[in-house]
């Protein structure tokens, strides 16, 4: 999605912080090493990207960040969609994500593109004023 190098793990950090609460924003040090695991990938720049990995035929998304001044421009989607097609390309048939319940419009961009609820995490995920969230599970033949 990018022309150029891509970002490097404190720019995605500080993306992933403004992007997030809950779950708490990855850091730097955190990112460097999930880029560094086998099968993991990234797709877009410091303004929006998608984090992902694959194992044998299954893909996970890990996280997707799309900066706050570039929301509703598609960017979500296209970002979902560069994961789909690089997780295909590295031979996977079917993609998982985890989600907070409470996320609507991630919500709404991962039903938008076919993903289907498989599961729920009852209080997976703990908010910032310690309050617990449940997680759900989509899923999406690639």
């Amino acid at each position: 999605m990018s022309a150029g190098p891509p970002p490097d793990p404190a720019a995605l950090a500080a993306l992933h912080a403004a992007t997030f609460t809950t779950p708490r924003p990855w850091t730097a040090a955190e990112i460097t090493t999930l880029l560094a695991l086998p099968g993991t990938f990234l797709t877009g720049d410091a303004t929006g990207f998608a984090l992902g990995q694959t194992t044998l035929d299954e893909a996970e998304l890990l996280t997707i960040a799309v900066a706050p001044g570039a929301r509703r421009q598609g960017l979500g989607s296209r970002l979902l969609a560069a994961f789909e097609a690089e997780a295909r390309a590295r031979g996977a048939t079917r993609a998982f994500l985890e989600v907070s319940a409470e996320n609507v419009a991630a919500r709404a961009l991962y039903q938008g593109a076919g993903w289907l609820q498989t599961g729920r995490r009852p209080g997976y995920y703990r908010a910032p004023e310690g309050g617990r969230i449940d997680a759900l599970i989509l899923a999406k033949p690639l």
